[in-house]
């Protein structure tokens, strides 16, 4: 009897592949297919009024009824924000760490799918079935608690996902990276490694959590002035660390900003944040306190204008107010997101224009990255020993980056393939390749419309924003062809009009004109005659402003 053939594992990047951030990766095998992480990404700066972005699904939709999980490796929003969104359609059982668990179900709750979810807590160390796939979880160090790698057994052999990593010995919790489970899966064999690329252009190691907590002891050690620090809301490790010192020297602590009061409650209730019973205090309880007895613990280190940073620092905080001057320091935990410096560096000069003492990065250590540097990505890889070696997360100079450490380790460059965003990795025992190109892209999440805002209407809000909005509007009487009012003249944006009075009595006299020809050629179809009237308006406007303003007619049939 003859042999089945084997079919090819396809694993297909639906996000994270070139940029940074919505991270989703698909696992497919016959008729099953498994999900890595499903998270959102940052609107870019031409995106006007866009909140997130998330990937394209249509290929999972296509595919729900052989979706058999979602395994999520962290939870961070650029690997579980995208849930909300996809679980609307693609409601398929969600495996990942108790503390990933705790923030996505405060997600979920905010959407009010928390009684849709299908959601299993898993372990490092435990083990998953989902298919053909046998899914291992290994504990990784991140700027997170609760982080995982994930390797899955498949009928072709063995791949193993990074996830994001680094590797800390001396981690806050005091669970490192478990190199010893990957060194095992490497001597038994590992067909493909996945690996994360977001740190592969710095050398050296990523710096251990434990340095920021040292920073931190000197900096209570010598002030006596009220401490703000801005971190990640999601780094436990780093509030812990904040805690802890604010517990040395005598401190209580407030907090403030949403999400970052969600994620201590969530880390205190699951037991991953310890804080002394009678430290913590309310916002409104600080002034009983002198300076020296407070730390106040906030979002907002990336700079967003609507962060309790940013508010506080612009005095816009509904509730509290940072009392500017000698009494304050405020500590800036956090590296800039790339595109995010300018923000950043505005509310750094807005509060030393004040007289508050700043401490960040470039003047303290007070943070260090939660992904691996070049000798770690060749450490793991090397321990893994993979056949084929695919880089993950981050913008092409990232994944290109880390394809030479790969290199450096051994893995032919044969071996090695970059991936892109829709197009499917084809993996058998003995070759990788690319396969089909499969749906994929940004989906635009503006308010409460989820893909509603596409390449049209972000183009005509460039226009608007760029060169402001002519509103024509004129009332005709269709069956006699003559015009009954107007054309009245609004500028939005364009000019002040009160100072163009005689621009605006142009744009009128060449509205009207335009009308009358139209009207007098017989014409009845509005769309030609708004067509004339935009054209004859924009070729005017040109010629005097060197400006194209929208133009927007708008005809009454009476």
């Amino acid at each position: 009897m003859a042999k089945t053939k084997k079919q090819k594992l396809k694993i297909t990047p639906l996000g994270g592949i070139g940029e940074v951030g919505k991270n989703l990766t698909v696992v497919e095998y016959g008729d099953d297919i498994i999900i890595i992480d499903c998270g959102l990404g940052f609107p870019d700066d031409d995106m006007l009024g866009i909140d997130l972005v998330i990937p394209d699904i249509t290929y999972l939709e296509k595919n729900v009824e052989k979706i058999r999980a979602i395994f999520l490796t962290h939870g961070h929003e650029d690997h579980i924000g995208a849930i909300p969104y996809v679980l609307r359609s693609v409601n398929v059982p969600i495996y990942a760490t108790q503390l990933t668990l705790g923030i996505l179900s405060q997600k979920l709750e905010e959407h009010h799918l928390e009684r849709v979810a299908q959601l299993h807590c898993i372990k490092a160390g435990t083990i998953a079935k989902a298919g053909v796939f046998t899914v291992e979880a290994i504990r990784v160090n991140h700027s997170i608690a609760d982080s995982v790698a994930y390797a899955i057994g498949t009928p072709v052999g063995k791949v193993i996902f990074s996830g994001d990593f680094k590797i800390d010995v001396t981690p806050i919790d005091g669970e490192m990276t478990d190199l010893t489970r990957f060194g095992e899966l490497g001597k038994k064999g590992v067909l493909a490694f996945f690996c994360e690329s977001t740190n592969s252009e710095r050398q050296g190691f990523t710096p251990s959590e434990k340095k920021v907590g040292d920073s931190l002891d000197t900096i209570f050690a010598n002030t006596q002035k009220r401490v703000t620090i801005a971190t990640f809301s999601s780094n436990v490790h780093r509030v812990q660390q904040i805690i802890n010192a604010s517990q040395k020297f005598g401190r209580k602590i407030a907090v403030t900003g949403r999400s970052m009061i969600n994620v201590i409650n969530a880390a205190v209730s699951l037991g991953y944040m310890k804080i002394p019973e009678g430290m913590l205090i309310g916002i409104e309880e600080m002034k009983r306190y002198r300076p020296d007895q407070l730390t106040l613990i906030t979002t907002g280190s990336q700079g967003e204008p609507m962060s309790a940073l940013y508010r506080m620092t612009y005095s816009e905080h509904e509730r509290f107010k940072i009392n500017l001057g000698k009494d304050d320091l405020v500590v800036i935990s956090a590296t800039p997101i790339p595109g995010n410096e300018k923000l950043v560096s505005g509310i750094i000069n807005e509060l030393l224009r004040k007289g508050v003492e700043v401490v960040y990065n470039q003047v303290a250590d007070v943070h260090v990255s939660g992904h691996a540097c070049q000798e770690e990505i060749k450490l793991l890889t090397a321990l893994v020993k993979p056949r084929f070696f695919v880089p993950m997360h981050g913008e092409y100079k990232h994944l290109t980056s880390n394809k030479a450490l790969a290199k450096q380790v051994g893995i032919p460059e044969e071996n090695i393939l970059l991936p892109e965003i829709g197009k499917t990795i084809e993996i058998d025992a003995r070759s990788i390749k690319h396969g089909q190109t499969v749906p994929s892209g940004k989906v635009l999440v503006d308010g409460l419309g989820v893909g509603d805002v596409g390449s049209v209407v972000l183009r005509d809000r460039k226009h608007l924003a760029q060169d402001g909005l002519i509103v024509v509007v004129v009332a005709i009487d269709t069956e006699g062809g003559y015009i009954l009012s107007g054309p009245d003249i609004v500028s939005r944006g364009f000019v002040y009009v009160k100072e163009s009075e005689g621009l605006m009595d142009g744009v009128r006299s060449a509205a009207l004109a335009s009308i009358e020809r139209s009207l007098d050629s017989g014409m009845s179809d509005y769309n030609s005659i708004k067509s004339n009237l935009r054209d004859d308006l924009t070729k005017l406007l040109y010629s005097q402003t060197k400006r194209k303003p929208m133009i927007l007619p708008i005809i009454m049939d009476i």
